[in-house]
């Protein structure tokens, strides 16, 4: 398949600025993968698309407060936006900086602390921090809102832009599909008798850069660390495995994968990297249904969602949203995937 065959057009009202008053009052957009028919709901009605004992699997990553400011030796102005921590002081970085930076060059940073170059990784850049870095973005930082959020970020941002569960810290974008669920909507899904297990995966900025071949099958992914618990794999087993976000369907497809090369039948603990790049033609080993956000535009979690339902059918589905007026990507609105058994 080509990039243009996952276009469609969005106007950019739609595309919402801030989150719902309240998490789960926003809109919901079921699709039915077998006969691509697709319905208008309200977010609070969720539980009842669910069957006891069916299982909800979350991502519990947490957002770091990603982005700071500081200053090269000769006083131009540097941003840095956290990638991936690679130990306490060490770090993958995006550096934004008049004519870069060179390998040794210090970048002066708030509190007297610095951060010096000590080379690339492809287009990210290898820092090593004066202090721990955890406890200084946490300090410093501010929350990294996506591109197409055209407002900078308010302290309101730090809290909402956070589901209520995410407790392992590492993400520098939130996995939103989780933005919708609050203490409410978790207490009638206990009341049906839903069961949830986590994953964890650090979402990096990787998951808003674009594609950039117009055949698809020559993307190369981003990097995202990831881990799958053997709890979480024993709770899989012979269960609806609904998964929330486009997140938790990479992981758990991952260890699936693995485990698949490993010779094992079912699904394995995995802990590490992925890459996978989930497009139409994929044969999902783990996941039977998905809640998730709108997407961008010719972006590979369009494509992970075609995989699922269809091309045609999701796109005619996305084509209803724009002309519902639903709001679109990370302060958005949520869509239920069922999946389809030929989905092209």
């Amino acid at each position: 398949m080509l990039l243009q065959d996952f276009n469609f057009d969005l106007p950019a009202e739609l595309i919402a600025q801030t989150p719902a008053e309240q998490r789960s009052a926003s809109r919901l957009l079921t699709l039915d993968g077998r006969d691509g028919s697709y319905r208008d709901r309200q977010f609070r009605e969720f539980p009842q698309l669910l069957e006891p004992r069916d299982l909800l699997v979350f991502n519990d990553t947490r957002v770091i407060p990603a982005r700071v400011f500081g200053s090269k030796e000769s006083g131009g102005r540097v941003e840095i936006l956290l990638e991936r921590a690679l130990s306490d002081r060490v770090a993958l970085a995006h550096v934004r900086a008049s004519k870069g930076l060179r390998e040794g060059a210090r970048v002066q940073l708030a509190g007297g602390q610095q951060a010096r170059m000590l080379g690339r990784e492809e287009d990210l850049f290898r820092l090593e921090f004066s202090c721990d870095l955890t406890a200084f973005f946490e300090a410093h930082g501010e929350i990294p809102l996506p591109p197409y959020i055209k407002r900078p970020a308010q302290d309101s941002d730090r809290e909402r832009y956070q589901t209520v569960y995410s407790r392992s810290l590492g993400a520098i974008a939130a996995p939103t599909a989780g933005l919708h669920f609050d203490a409410a909507m978790f207490e009638a899904l206990a009341a049906r008798s839903v069961r949830h297990c986590f994953v964890t995966l650090h979402v990096g900025a990787g998951t808003f850069a674009p594609i950039r071949d117009p055949q698809i099958d020559k993307h190369r992914m981003h990097a995202e660390y990831l881990e799958v618990s053997e709890a979480t794999c024993k709770a899989i087993v012979e269960t609806r495995v609904v998964a929330v976000g486009t997140t938790v369907v990479r992981s758990l497809e991952t260890a699936a994968q693995q485990a698949a090369a490993n010779g094992a039948a079912m699904i394995e603990p995995y802990r590490g990297i992925t890459r996978i790049f989930i497009r139409p033609g994929h044969r999902f080993r783990a996941v039977d249904a998905l809640l998730t956000n709108f997407h961008l535009p010719a972006s590979t979690l369009l494509m992970l969602c075609s995989a699922f339902v269809g091309r045609e059918a999701l796109l005619a589905a996305y084509a209803h949203a724009v002309q519902a007026r639903y709001r679109f990507f990370s302060y958005g609105d949520a869509m239920f995937l069922t999946p389809s058994p030929n989905a092209i």
